[in-house]
């Protein structure tokens, strides 16, 4: 087969390392809790939160909701400074592990010469917490990030992604990006890429339909040990992702073209 990837996208959170339910709600507890705000989100809730992207743009969701009013700026800041610190602990403490393949696939398309970027709606702060503790010296695999603070629109608008094709110099057309949640799916889509879904705790809940955009649709990415299912696409004989399932993802028919956001 002919090489056509020249670059792969890789979300953060819960495409890295299931970090939502564990990591970052646990963190938003203990600031409401340090705060003295009488709220806790227990998954349900905050299911319903991730549907708004980014950290302090969701506190603001919420407290705005709960309250009835706009909560004012530095308040939101001096909670959003404070959840960082919580994630930070629990990242460090070593509360959070990276799933099952990621090392794996990282290394592999490093050693191929492959250029691998991070396109996240998460802060800075949290994604260098993350690699940090998880990845050590393989975060040096990803050549950039783009983080929540380097664009003006979150996921799913594609600004990050469109940002990240101007970084990386690549075609978009010789690109894979690999992201968990319909959000991140669509922010890819309507910047042209090509996308394999591999759902996390959080997205398996959600209906399949919301991933039709998907050049393929799996449950993880996969280790000898731990073999993943494809419940779309094209089959992985290997039942783990590799850069040649990668090579094959991209050259699958496109589904049907995404409108922006």
């Amino acid at each position: 087969m002919v090489q056509r990837l020249k670059a792969v996208f890789w979300d953060v959170d819960g495409t890295l390392a299931e970090t939502e339910m564990a990591g970052h709600r646990l963190a938003f507890n203990r600031a409401l809790a340090e705060a003295g705000l009488p709220w806790q989100w227990d998954p349900p809730t905050y299911r319903r939160l991730l549907l708004v992207a980014g950290s302090r743009e969701r506190l603001g969701a919420f407290l705005a909701e709960v309250e009835g009013v706009e909560p004012d700026g530095p308040r939101l800041d001096q909670l959003q400074a404070r959840k960082q610190v919580h994630y930070r602990e629990l990242v460090g403490s070593g509360g959070l592990a990276l799933r099952a393949g990621v090392a794996r696939l990282i290394a592999e398309l490093a050693a191929a010469g492959i250029p691998q970027a991070i396109v996240t709606s998460s802060g800075r702060i949290a994604v260098a917490a993350l690699l940090e503790a998880c990845l050590g010296d393989l975060q040096r695999a990803f050549s950039f990030w783009v983080c929540g603070e380097d664009v003006a629109r979150k996921k799913p608008h594609p600004e990050a992604y469109r940002l990240a094709i101007q970084r990386v110099q690549v075609d978009s057309s010789q690109i894979v990006v690999l992201e968990d949640s319909a959000q991140g799916l669509g922010a890819a889509a309507a910047a042209g890429l090509s996308t394999l879904v591999t759902l996390s705790q959080v997205s398996a809940t959600e209906p399949a339909q919301q991933f039709e955009q998907a050049r393929a649709l799996l449950d993880g990415l996969g280790e000898v040990a731990e073999p993943i299912s494809v419940l779309r696409g094209p089959a992985c004989p290997a039942a783990m992702v590799t850069l040649s399932y990668l090579e094959t993802v991209l050259a699958a028919v496109p589904a049907a073209g995404a409108t922006e956001p």
